[in-house]
């Protein structure tokens, strides 16, 4: 059957009015300021060879897990992971997820409960969002990196009884700024909340060896959850929610996501636990070039006066805003005639008038490409 039902051939054509209509692109070679591999760990050749040898060693020839974690997945591999996982991070404990989403998916879906209350920043991953819509506890936002907006939220709301979950990023996805997490964890502290922060682009990029910006600042104390994933600067596929032994526990025993899934492969979980220990042990010239780059890009933006156009970011997230599906979708286009992909972020994935460039910086990006790029977009809006 060729034809959809009316309701949904009336969403596609919206989405192509609203000019926000998505489509599969090519994999054409261009220089790469769009994706989430900041640290070129996807394309490592040491992180692959290593990943065979762990396979070898514990003498894992197979191609799938044969089943979710709780039957016959969970391999050996997966108790070495996640305890080379937890002592990285400083946790008590660690569960791998199959994916970022399925983490936030599980873990909001079956920890805040019945008379449970969430306060979430309003600019958090959609993933959490959905988390939050299948919780029978009820969930208020906040706005953006605004702890006294979260604390007049609170006052309003008047919470009776049950527990109060607070959820933030370490660094937010399309503007790439970062909460004040220090006080946010002391807020927390002070009243009881429970803080969970999702460390996606933190991790791997900040702290002294890419531990994300909880341990930079010494907070794991005060941080009730955390969420890793490694489809980022890990450059593979997957994520753990570090936390104590009794939320994993209760994880294993609750989180829909988890429970009901056939587990990773090993091959997965072998490149999961090859990446952090490159990470952990000679990442360490990567990350400085990044940290250079990201200067080097603020420094460009200056020069070409393009500083007013950028939501301010010290991360390696930087976004131009250039409002209007249509003008946004340009800018991209002329950049990739010129050799370099830029992705356009339309609304309504963010706000109308919000639509932005963003630009994703690497530790394999050269001074040459950054000026080049940002010579074109100079030209282009």
């Amino acid at each position: 059957m060729s034809k959809l039902p009316l309701k949904l051939e009336k969403s596609l054509e919206n989405r192509k009015r609203q000019l926000a209509f998505r489509t599969l692109g090519s994999s054409r070679q261009l220089c790469d300021f769009s994706s989430n591999d900041y640290l070129g760990f996807s394309s490592s050749e040491t992180i692959f060879e290593n990943a065979a040898e762990i396979l070898k060693q514990f003498n894992l020839v197979q191609n799938g897990a044969t089943g979710s974690r709780l039957l016959s997945g969970n391999h050996h591999l997966y108790d070495i992971a996640e305890e080379f996982i937890r002592k990285f991070h400083n946790a008590e404990a660690a569960l791998i997820f199959n994916s970022g989403y399925d983490a936030n998916i599980g873990f909001f879906s079956a920890v805040p409960q019945r008379g449970d209350f969430i306060f979430y920043d309003e600019l958090v991953h959609a993933s959490i969002r959905d988390g939050i819509k299948m919780s029978n506890a009820k969930s208020f936002n906040f706005r953006h990196n605004d702890l006294d907006s979260l604390k007049l939220r609170i006052k309003k709301v008047k919470p009776q009884n049950g527990d109060i979950f607070i959820v933030t990023e370490s660094i937010f996805s399309m503007d790439g700024d970062a909460p004040d997490l220090k006080s946010l964890a002391d807020f927390s502290s002070e009243n009881n909340f429970f803080l969970i922060v999702d460390e996606a682009h933190a991790t791997g990029v900040l702290g002294e060896n890419g531990e994300g910006l909880v341990q930079q600042l010494g907070l794991e104390e005060q941080v009730f959850a955390r969420v890793s994933t490694f489809g980022k600067a890990l450059g593979c596929h997957g994520a753990a929610i570090l936390g104590s032994n009794r939320l994993k526990d209760y994880l294993i025993n609750f989180a829909r996501s988890f429970i009901f899934t056939t587990a990773l492969p090993p091959h997965s979980v072998a490149t999961i636990f090859s990446a952090y220990q490159y990470l952990a042990e000679e990442a360490g010239q990567q990350l400085q070039q990044l940290t250079k780059n990201i200067s080097y890009f603020r420094a460009q933006l200056k020069k070409y006066n393009l500083q007013t156009s950028f939501v301010k970011s010290d991360s390696a997230i930087q976004s131009c805003i250039v409002p209007g599906n249509a003008e946004v979708k340009a800018a991209s286009e002329k950049l990739r005639k010129g050799g370099y992909s830029v992705k356009p972020i339309l609304s309504p994935t963010v706000p109308v008038g919000k639509e932005r460039l963003r630009f994703c910086l690497h530790s394999f990006n050269s001074e040459e490409e950054i000026k080049r790029v940002l010579q074109l977009l100079s030209n282009s809006i």
